[in-house]
Parts: C-alpha cells; sequence; structure tokens
C-alpha cells in the first residue's frame, strides 16, 4: 500500500486523469474530492462490499428453467 501525507487542498494524481483532493480534515474524519471520467466507477468500500456480497447471493440462487417456462406460458 501507498501511503502519502497530503494537506487540505492538496491533491494526488492517478493514472494521468484521476484527482484525489482533500477538501477538509476534521477530528474524526477527512473529506475528499475525486475528478475522475465518467466510466470510471467509483464506491465507498462498504458500498463495494454489499454490491459484491448482493451479486454472490444473486449467482447462488437455484432457477429452474422449466417451471420458468410454465409461469411465462400461462401469463401469454
Amino acid at each position: 500500500m501507498l501511503i502519502l501525507t497530503r494537506k487540505k487542498g492538496q491533491s494526488i494524481i492517478i493514472n494521468g486523469n484521476i484527482e484525489v483532493k482533500i477538501l477538509e480534515i476534521g477530528e474524526e474524519k477527512v473529506s475528499i474530492g475525486i475528478e475522475a471520467p465518467k466510466d470510471i466507477d467509483i464506491f465507498r468500500k462498504e458500498l463495494y462490499e454489499s454490491i459484491e456480497e448482493e451479486n454472490i447471493r444473486a449467482a447462488n440462487v437455484e432457477f429452474d428453467v422449466e417451471e420458468m417456462k410454465k409461469i411465462i406460458k400461462k401469463k401469454h
């Protein structure tokens, strides 16, 4: 892990097109701003982990194709 020290108002650049800027420094938290291309997904870690867990659960759902065909036929 790369560890950098930054002061309020200072930034780091990642890959030439992502800027992470320190906006505020408080006792318990730091506010950062991130400027990145729109095609780059940015998530808080806890949200990202929650999405990953939900995707794993969804991938493990048992699915009966024949039963689904019956349901679709009944609706049409």
